[in-house]
């Protein structure tokens, strides 16, 4: 592992610098007063290294735009007669990047959000997830992949008929995902699949019961909010 640079959450502003006090809500601070001396330290991990100088990341968790922020930071020393002074954080441009497994995980969690959503607003519908797992986007998942096996095993099988054309391209293609497909023997797969799917069935289960409880408990509070008025 390469140290490449430090991280840290930004935190709301006490609105001390601004006399309109509205603002002081909604606005975050995303460099402390100690970022400068955290920087340093972390300039010395970098120095052997290829970081020229290390990235400050910044999380805004305070979630008050309803989205999590992130913003990059490097710094450069101002030097005054050749004595270093203080440091100047410059923000640099991020670029986010997640891996395909990540990016299913995240989607599948923005649909899961989404349908969440549209309940809370007044749509009386039967939750039917709740008190027993669905497996209805692991459904969902094993359908898409076995129409992409049967058009892919449509696709040779014309190919070897002589009915279309071999193309180079495809071929290697479905070559290199057959040959990402461990060699397990059926009965060894089949437990596998088997412990697997009891993993995710416990953790839907568990998922389904916290977002009950977390229903439960709002709506309770707002039971109780509307007595105390």
């Amino acid at each position: 592992e390469t140290v490449v640079g430090w991280y840290a959450t930004a935190f709301p502003s006490n609105g001390n610098d601004d006399n309109d006090d509205s603002n002081a809500t909604t606005e975050t601070r995303c460099l402390a007063d100690t970022s400068s001396l955290i920087h340093e330290f972390y300039a010395g991990e970098c120095e052997d290294t290829v970081m020229d100088s290390p990235v400050h990341l910044v999380v805004d968790t305070s979630l008050v735009e309803d989205t999590i922020g992130l913003k990059g930071f490097i710094s450069s020393a101002v030097t005054l007669n050749g004595e270093p002074l203080a440091n100047i954080f410059h923000e640099v441009r991020l670029l986010l990047k997640s891996s395909e497994s990540e990016r299913i995980v995240l989607d599948e969690m923005i649909r899961s959000l989404g349908g969440g959503a549209k309940k809370m607003e007044g749509e009386e519908k039967k939750d039917e997830s709740v008190g027993e797992p669905s497996g209805g986007s692991l459904q969902v998942s094993m359908e898409k992949l076995l129409e992409m096996l049967e058009t892919a095993s449509d696709y040779v099988g014309q190919v070897v008929d002589g009915k279309l054309e071999a193309d180079d391209a495809v071929g290697n293609q479905i070559a290199d995902t057959l040959s990402t497909v461990p060699r397990i023997r059926p009965e060894v797969f089949d437990k596998m699949f088997n412990d697997s799917l009891q993993d995710l069935l416990m953790v839907s289960y568990l998922s389904n019961i916290t977002r009950t409880q977390l229903t439960i408990s709002e709506k309770l509070n707002s039971a109780l909010e509307k007595e105390t008025k």
